[in-house]
């Protein structure tokens, strides 16, 4: 608890700085003082491996205070730490010419490129830190959002100025990456389902994080997947086939007619005919069901056997399901519109 309040009043806590306030800045912002000002933060925080910590970068510059910092560290805690920071040079070197905005993309590529691993998937931490397992990790979005970028790079846009091997290279790690998502699907029961929150990077099983993280298949993690996969021009009869097994999955196992309310200093479940439909952050590889565990490991099936500071301190129910297939909907209407443009031509 003490570390969590430690984290949250750091002046320079993670924030959503990219999307939230800078992603819709005009060209020219970037030559105006602000602009090259944020840029000169963001630039002087970039490591000698290329990457960036997890913090808000823009705030002010690396003095090589390490408390700047705050409880993560001046190494990044996650590889996908450096997206932000490339996608805000990348727009602020087309509108400035800047060299230097360049070059420290094109360093920021280079250290996702060699975080991948053999397999195609990506690890919380790069490098990792000693004993680590090999895990691929979708955990915080870890591989939905360095392969969204990827893509982003390959398609050019604001990476355009990067050069036809650097968009080269990112397409290829983008492909290893499906690869990977694709042979990583969890099988239940001979069908297709969904994703844990990391698998092996070797066999490709679901395996446990911490210790009230089991092996199971996500509901939260898993819609990340699917809207990166839907994303994805001219997807594969194998793409096509995961996309349709996940969304198929989330319909199975939506849960309806219940809440999840914080009363007091407590996290319960109820019933509520009217309310928005859940999904479990854990559902069992084998039964289907949803489950919980606190920090003693032991796989319950009710969120109120679990002790208080885990009800409390982790999302065990989300609502992205629904998400999924508002994105789902839309997606289907793109293929039916691309195959009557094939039709036509």
């Amino acid at each position: 608890m003490a570390a969590r309040a430690a984290r949250a009043q750091h002046p320079n806590r993670p924030a959503p700085w990219w999307a939230r306030e800078l992603s819709a800045k005009p060209d020219a912002w970037y030559r105006t003082d602000e602009g090259r000002r944020i840029a000169a933060n963001i630039l002087s925080w970039q490591d000698a491996g290329g990457g960036w910590p997890l913090m808000n970068t823009t705030r002010e510059p690396n003095t090589g205070d390490p408390r700047q910092a705050g409880p993560w560290g001046t190494r990044g805690a996650l590889v996908k730490a450096t997206v932000n920071e490339m996608r805000f040079l990348a727009r602020g070197h087309r509108a400035t010419g800047d060299a230097r905005y360049r070059e420290a993309v094109l360093e920021g590529l280079g250290f996702i490129l060699d975080a991948q691993l053999p397999t195609g998937g990506w690890p919380k931490s790069h490098p990792p830190a000693a004993g680590e397992p090999p895990l691929a990790v979708f955990n915080d979005d870890v591989i939905p959002d360095l392969m969204t970028l990827l893509l982003e790079v390959a398609e050019g846009g604001d990476f355009a100025s990067l050069g036809d091997d650097a968009r080269a290279r990112a397409r290829a790690a983008f492909d290893r990456g499906v690869d990977f998502i694709v042979k990583s699907q969890i099988v239940s029961k001979g069908e297709l389902t969904a994703w844990a929150q990391q698998h092996d990077a070797v066999t490709y099983a679901p395996r446990p994080g911490r210790a009230f993280e089991p092996a199971a298949i996500s509901g939260a993690e898993s819609a990340g997947v699917l809207r990166l996969l839907m994303r994805m021009p001219d997807p594969s009869p194998e793409v096509v086939r995961a996309i349709e097994a996940g969304v198929r999955w989330y319909r199975a196992t939506q849960i309806d007619g219940m809440e999840v309310v914080r009363l007091g200093d407590d996290v319960v479940v109820r019933p509520n005919a009217s309310a928005p439909p859940l999904w479990a952050r854990f559902y069992d590889i084998e039964t289907g069901r949803p489950i919980f565990a606190g920090r003693d490991g032991i796989v319950r099936d009710r969120l109120a056997d679990i002790e208080r500071e885990r009800r409390t301190g982790y999302g065990w129910y989300t609502e992205s399901g629904t998400g999924v297939f508002e994105r789902y909907a839309a997606w289907r209407g793109e293929r039916e519109r691309e195959r009557e443009r094939a039709r036509r031509r």
